[in-house]
């Protein structure tokens, strides 16, 4: 789960969010992660990812082996979807490759959280900036922090301290974790 990003109204209608969905299948960095999901094992089906609305201050969710649902109540523009797709699917693909990922770990959940937030450009200087947050250095990991804290504290199985705790004791290994990308794109 991530926080809304810079969005100032309410999204689009879930039709308009499934075209920009199949534009965004296009994308180079969408198609990389899914042939690698592919390349592990993971089928990724014509309905994996997909629009709903989740009444809920989030972009898109990751619905644990089963599908990717982009927000359109949340999303406006094709950069938001485009922007879901690829941070959950690298929630997908750590699922995927051979690490016994167990969500309700709340190291798990960090180290997930710590690699989409670091690998989809969710915390590029541009989008932190349209987000109010214009510290000139160091932004992209106070970023990651600070969105990684969100989400696994949302958690129902971690405490505040316990999502600091974990994101802490696995920063340095998850953080230069880029598989399947050779560097941190």
């Amino acid at each position: 789960m991530v926080e809304v990003s810079y969005k100032k109204s309410e999204g689009c209608a879930i039709k308009e969010c499934q075209d920009m969905i199949q534009k965004s299948l296009r994308t180079p960095m969408v198609k990389f992660l899914m042939a690698h999901m592919e390349k592990t094992g993971c089928k990724v089906g014509d309905n994996f990812i997909k629009a709903g609305i989740c009444n809920r201050k989030i972009g898109g969710q990751y619905v644990l082996a089963k599908e990717i649902v982009v927000c359109s109540d949340q999303v406006r523009i094709q950069d938001d979807v485009n922007q879901e797709v690829i941070r959950h699917l690298i929630h997908a693909y750590d699922e995927c490759r051979p690490s016994n990922l167990d969500w309700r770990n709340c190291a798990h959940h960090a180290c997930s959280e710590i690699r989409a937030g670091h690998l989809s450009g969710d915390c590029h200087y541009k989008r932190e900036f349209l987000r109010g947050f214009m510290k000139i250095r160091g932004h992209e990991q106070d970023c990651v922090r600070r969105r990684v804290m969100k989400s696994v504290m949302a958690n129902p199985f971690c405490s505040k301290t316990a999502a600091k705790d974990a994101m802490e004791a696995v920063w340095d290994i998850c953080y230069n974790d880029t598989k399947p990308f050779d560097r941190a794109p």
